[in-house]
């Protein structure tokens, strides 16, 4: 994939380091010189030092090749402009951050892919682990809804167990769903039926209408939630 990614900040780096180690063509516009600098000594990637609501960079940039564009700079107007230029060149997939929620509409007005204010999410997902460090790691979806991992411990209440037999024993509401499961020595991971048997140490992904509520973590065995 050749890609297009505006900004080497907080949000950009770790950005441009997985996608130049998954193999794709990667070329970076950073206005920054020093950071810049940085990228161009540390990743397989072309960097710009130039400023990408000039259309003159984004073509330096190669936009006409480019499969996507990812926008993260820190201010949410030079992210909008980088994205309406990016929609005049047809770049197939814009994404770009959003640092305040009220600027949301536009980017969608747009028609751009936005993950809204990272650094609010990341303060979500610290205060998590700390609260909850049952959770392996989680997605919100809507308001209550959520997708997380959970391993069960020894003596859990649903260890043991079949999905048929937990469902019969009122375990697991009809709003949770346990769709995979992580079990040592097997690859690749269990696609749970209903006489499938949940065991000791399973790594599950959860769904859940409700969230990880406490009332649920404790079926996992984690009555420290």
């Amino acid at each position: 994939m050749y890609l297009v990614i505006v900004g080497a900040g907080d949000i950009g780096t770790p950005l441009i380091d997985i996608a130049t180690r998954s193999g794709n063509e990667v070329v970076v516009i950073e206005n920054d010189p020093e950071r810049a600098d940085r990228v161009a000594g540390e990743y397989d990637c072309l960097v710009l030092n130039d400023d990408a609501t000039a259309h003159g960079a984004l073509r330096d940039a190669g936009i006409e090749r480019a499969d996507a564009l990812i926008s993260t700079t820190d201010r949410d107007a030079i992210n909008i402009m980088v994205c309406l230029l990016a929609k005049e060149h047809d770049v197939p997939s814009i994404v770009s951050v959003v640092h305040d929620p009220e600027h949301m509409n536009v980017f969608r007005q747009i028609g751009v892919n936005t993950m809204e204010n990272p650094q609010e999410l990341i303060a979500e997902y610290l205060y998590r682990s700390v609260d909850r460090p049952a959770i392996v790691d989680y997605m919100r979806i809507g308001e209550e809804a959520e997708v997380f991992e959970i391993r069960v411990t020894e003596g859990a209440p649903i260890a043991g167990k079949t999905l048929i037999e937990a469902a019969d024993e009122d375990l697991l509401p009809d709003d949770v769903l346990i769709v995979a499961i992580e079990r040592e020595g097997q690859d690749p991971p269990i696609t749970p039926r209903g006489r499938t048997r949940i065991e000791a140490d399973d790594l599950l992904t959860v769904y859940s209408a409700f969230g990880a509520a406490p009332e649920l973590t404790t079926v996992f065995g984690h009555t420290e939630d």
